[in-house]
């Protein structure tokens, strides 16, 4: 599986609506002199989009060096080269290689090995490999190298992370590339000092190649006779390669540029106007009901409560129905703020929810920043999980607090539920998914090792975080309700259809999840096709709409359920803003049906199993949300109108 500092606020978000990022390097430049050795390292193979019917048909990444790909290895055998946390967990596996590149040293023909035997099992795992449209990933001084593409939209041309394995030819056959000529772009930085600033492969496949007593033959380009490894019986193979280099223009501060490309970017901004649109309509309504509708109703009820009970006799102008226009969310005043069912639940929940609100908002704030460079591999995922540990102070004081203002007594489960509830589930899922990357032999599967270092980072530092802010929420005092709480609960009438929950949710969770589907989309994208996704400017605005959205349509909801006289509105919120999730996850299942095309049940168990988790965490961070602001509506109606 797959530092520029803005100067102001409001040029970061200028800068940030051009999607145009600009990066710090995340490592040092490096600079080569003449012949000197620039190392090639290898990285896993990954499936792609098939140019067949544009689907992807896997989701298993192998390593480079799996015995079945019979790749040549270095004489000393290959080393793995130290990645980050992130990089590890979203599959990254990179090692040495046996090609030899040197500066400005142009090589024609080159073989790596000697002639290399596939037998007929490994036939058949490459060939599927090829039918599946699997890709090598290179790198060469931190690039990768990929093939060009012109973006037949816009005409720019960019250049595509990876290189076909093989192809298929006429006659519907799989090819096994088995030549690879290396462009590699170099940048003058000095005088004798040369640095690299892109890199393109272009793979293929000569079945008249060989190396035999020390001379080497690449075979012919124009060949019409490709490689085909046959699944009967045994097949030899010469890996060989050629390298170019060419001098560019380009500077070394720009060499991403090429890699990040925006395809048809009035997507994007057509999105953004069409979820600012809603918001300022859903603004618009909930600005009406606080200026409008329940300003009228807190002077009528305040004026209500002066009154007298001799003013009912008419004397004064007063009658009964003055009275009996008290009705709606007021009459509910006395029973709004009693404790949900389940509290405890629900303030684990919502210390969760802040804590994932918060990390998300100061990653994307980050990346927006320029902090977090594709050339440092990993940092994006390292510091999401360093941001969600170190959070873990904020949950625990919100669920204490939460919790304590719900008057709930068992104050040592909330302490121990909160760091271990949600982690948990996530973890024991991730770790059940892993067991099936294990069982494929994807290099995917996260090392046993690594999941070491995961459970150290959750019980060293995680969970004693939360526990401390716990400990601190339950020294402070409950949120204290401007209203007083009836002793005896206030029967709710029977609600109409589109207040009932299940209505209710569909008609609420639609929205949230309108703000942020295009974006979703190309995460989604470049998350399984293993792209580099960089447009944090569109994903900081959509955040924000997000954000907005979502409060908008659940304060709306809880108005109209305490006009109803339904009270119990905090499950109700945190529900019903929660929905969006629902949505999110219909949409992987719709992503499922047109993009995707699995040939194993193993494929799809990990879809569905990393698409539920995805959900999951979208209902808890969307339902704190709401919840919240849904918490503040209330407590600012119901302290602004007077009641004895």
């Amino acid at each position: 599986m797959h530092v520029n500092i803005a100067s102001t606020a409001l040029l970061a978000l200028l800068y940030a609506g051009s999607a145009a990022s600009f990066y710090l390097p995340g490592v040092a430049p490096t600079t080569y002199k003449e012949n000197q050795r620039v190392d090639l390292n290898v990285n896993h193979l990954t499936p792609a989009l098939s140019e067949k019917d544009s689907q992807l048909h896997s989701v298993f990444s192998f390593d480079y060096y799996h015995p079945a790909f019979r790749f040549c290895r270095p004489a000393d055998g290959p080393k793995h080269i130290s990645e980050s946390l992130g990089s590890i967990l979203f599959g990254d596996r990179i090692s040495t290689s046996p090609y030899e590149l040197n500066m400005l040293q142009n090589e024609s023909c080159k073989a790596l090995c000697e002639e290399q035997k596939f037998d007929q099992r490994s036939a058949k795992f490459v060939n599927r490999r090829i039918w599946q449209n699997y890709n090598l990933n290179w790198l060469i001084d931190g690039l990768p190298a990929g093939q060009p593409y012109t973006d037949p939209s816009t005409n720019t041309d960019f250049t595509v992370r990876g290189f076909p394995l093989g192809g298929v030819d006429k006659e519907s056959k799989a090819v096994l590339n088995n030549h690879f000529d290396i462009v590699v772009d170099y940048h003058t930085a000095g005088k004798g000092e040369f640095r690299v600033v892109g890199v393109l492969v272009i793979p293929d496949s000569r079945a008249d190649s060989s190396n035999k007593d020390g001379k080497v033959n690449c075979g012919d380009m124009n060949a019409e006779k490709p490689l085909m490894l046959n699944e009967d019986g045994e097949t030899g193979v010469t890996w060989t390669y050629g390298v170019y280099w060419r001098e560019s223009p380009t500077a070394w501060a720009t060499r991403w540029d090429s890699y990040l490309h925006v395809f048809d970017p009035r997507i994007h901004w057509f999105s953004l106007i069409n979820s600012s649109v809603i918001v300022v309509f859903l603004c618009g309504m909930v600005g009406a009901i606080l200026m409008r509708a329940l300003k009228k109703d807190i002077a009528r009820y305040n004026k209500l409560e002066a009154f007298n009970l001799d003013d009912l006799s008419g004397a004064n102008g007063h009658t009964e129905d003055d009275v009996q226009e008290d009705s709606g969310w007021k009459l509910v005043h006395g029973d709004v703020f009693r404790p949900p069912k389940n509290p405890l639940l629900l303030s684990v929940f919502l210390g969760n929810g802040t804590q994932l609100f918060v990390m998300v908002g100061t990653t994307i704030c980050f990346a927006l920043l320029g902090f977090l460079s594709p050339s440092n591999r990993g940092s994006l995922g390292t510091v999401m999980i360093l941001l969600y540990t170190v959070f873990g102070f904020i949950g625990g004081y919100v669920s204490a607090r939460v919790y304590k203002t719900f008057g709930g007594e068992a104050w040592k489960q909330n302490i121990a539920l909160t760091p271990l509830l949600i982690p948990g589930i996530v973890f024991a899922t991730f770790f059940l998914l892993n067991l099936f990357l294990w069982a494929k032999g994807s290099s995917g599967a996260v090392p046993f090792s690594t999941m070491l270092v995961i459970l150290g980072i959750w019980f060293v530092i995680s969970v004693p975080l939360s526990f401390t802010g716990s400990w601190i929420g339950f020294r402070h005092q409950p949120v204290q309700p401007p209203v007083r709480v009836n002793q005896i609960p206030r029967q709710i009438p029977q609600s109409t259809t589109y207040l009932r929950p299940i209505p209710s949710m569909a008609l609420v969770g639609i929205l949230p999840f309108g703000a942020i589907f295009v974006e979703l989309y190309f995460i989604m994208s470049n998350m399984w096709f293993g792209k580099v996704y960089y447009m944090f400017g569109f994903l900081f605005l959509c955040y924000g709409i997000m954000i907005i959205t979502c409060a908008a349509v659940t304060i709306l909801l809880v108005y109209f359920l305490l006009c109803a006289e339904n009270y119990h509105w905090q499950w109700r919120a945190f529900f019903t803003a929660g929905a969006s999730a629902g949505y999110v996850f219909a949409n992987a299942m719709l992503y499922w049906i047109t993009k995707l095309s699995f040939g194993s049940v193993t494929s799809g168990v990990l879809y569905l199993g990393y698409s539920l988790l995805v959900s999951f965490m979208c209902f808890i961070l969307t339902g704190t949300i709401g919840f919240f602001s849904s918490w503040a509506f209330v407590h600012k109606i119901y302290g602004s109108i007077k009641v004895d």
